[in-house]
């Protein structure tokens, strides 16, 4: 019985690619829908998805590339559709306006009244959320840490991208679509599930402490108390001037049970350094040092189907940094390829959702 089952389109308009989609997925009985649109689809996609599956929850959100089943894509929309014997229920929720004020305990509220359980009664086996949120509102880490505060359940998730456009990116929801939002949807999902983060980086012996830091604009401005680009460029050995070109390949990671964390630096700005991810004042991290994308992936992937047995779908938030990567190394083909054999929908982030907001990492939700 098939279980789960990917789809994606590559047609030019949104009618072509929804119509598309539902012709693929036609005959399949679909509890849950996820789907990720790149910004070349106008926000209507959302209201099309919802009524060309109209007894499915629906929801989603914009890219920076697609990926798919044996592929990795621009342009497209890819979904996973899921049945009832994967998720025998969910609900979604929309917490709206985060750049006034995060608050997800409505969204909570929300899920317990479905449910008709509180969340700290809850299989944390069988119950799982994903979390979507808009990649420029700046709001993922106060999202994901009073998620952590209020539950133990596992969210994992991506921020919304839009090709590097930096303009505007959206989250979709019951056919709606939505800025300066995060979308939480809470899986009750009965055969299971796993969770992979992987990152492709070797840690170096060289910790540095952030002695000053504006965590609100993701500015470290001193690191072992000098000015933090110059700190930076001692630990890499390189001028000031250079370390730009070794930020993808020399991030920084918050060190949690011998695991990087990864905190990408994006761009100097006088002596400091502007991140993708905050990085609290008073915290050691090591510096980091790429390795090999393809192999580490395919390695955590098989170890997965070790342990746990044939997988039935994944759901992939890869940050668009390692898009990138693969991209800039002819390599986006053989990572598509990692996921031929199992129905996937995932897509390139401005950053990843795991215990916190992260950079340079894929994190999947992994059905099983």
């Amino acid at each position: 019985m098939t279980k789960a089952k990917s789809a994606y389109s590559t047609r030019d308009s949104v009618e072509e690619a929804v119509n598309d989609i539902a012709g693929q997925l036609q005959g399949f009985e679909t509890k849950a829908l996820i789907f990720f649109a790149s910004p070349h689809f106008d926000e209507s996609v959302s209201r099309q998805m919802q009524d060309a599956f109209e007894d499915a929850t629906v929801f989603g959100c914009t890219t920076a590339g697609e990926i798919t089943s044996g592929q990795m894509l621009r342009r497209s929309v890819v979904a996973l559709a899921l049945g009832k014997e994967v998720v025998s229920d969910l609900q979604v929720a929309v917490v709206e306006n985060l750049r006034d004020r995060v608050d997800v305990r409505p969204a909570f509220r929300q899920f317990e009244e479905h449910f008709k359980a509180p969340l700290s009664h809850m299989d944390l086996r069988k119950y799982a959320g994903i979390v979507l949120i808009d990649g420029l509102s700046g709001a993922e880490e106060r999202v994901m840490d009073q998620i952590g505060d209020l539950t133990d359940i596992t969210f994992v998730g991506g921020s919304a991208g839009d090709d590097l456009r930096f303009e505007a990116t959206r989250v979709y929801a019951g056919g709606k679509a939505y800025t300066d939002a995060a979308l939480l949807a809470l899986m009750h999902l009965d055969a299971g599930f796993d969770i992979i983060k992987t990152q492709s980086f070797k840690v170096l012996d060289k910790r540095l402490v952030v002695t000053k830091a504006n965590e609100a604009a993701r500015e470290v401005a001193e690191i072992d108390g000098k000015p933090a680009a110059l700190a930076y460029a001692e630990a890499v050995g390189r001028p000031v001037a250079e370390v730009p070109d070794y930020f993808m390949h020399n991030p920084v990671g918050i060190m949690l049970h011998d695991e990087p964390y990864v905190r990408s630096p994006q761009r100097l700005e006088n002596n400091s350094i502007i991140f993708y991810c905050n990085i609290p004042e008073g915290m050691e991290v090591s510096l980091l040092e790429s390795t090999h994308i393809i192999k580490d992936t395919q390695e955590v992937l098989q170890a997965r189907c070790d342990e746990a047995g044939p997988i039935t779908g994944i759901i992939n938030f890869h940050c668009v940094l390692r898009t990138m990567e693969l991209e800039k190394t002819g390599q986006a083909e053989a990572y598509g390829k990692l996921f031929a054999g199992v129905p996937t929908a995932g897509f390139s982030t401005y950053g990843e959702e795991y215990i916190g907001h992260l950079n340079q990492t894929s994190t999947m939700l992994v059905l099983l």
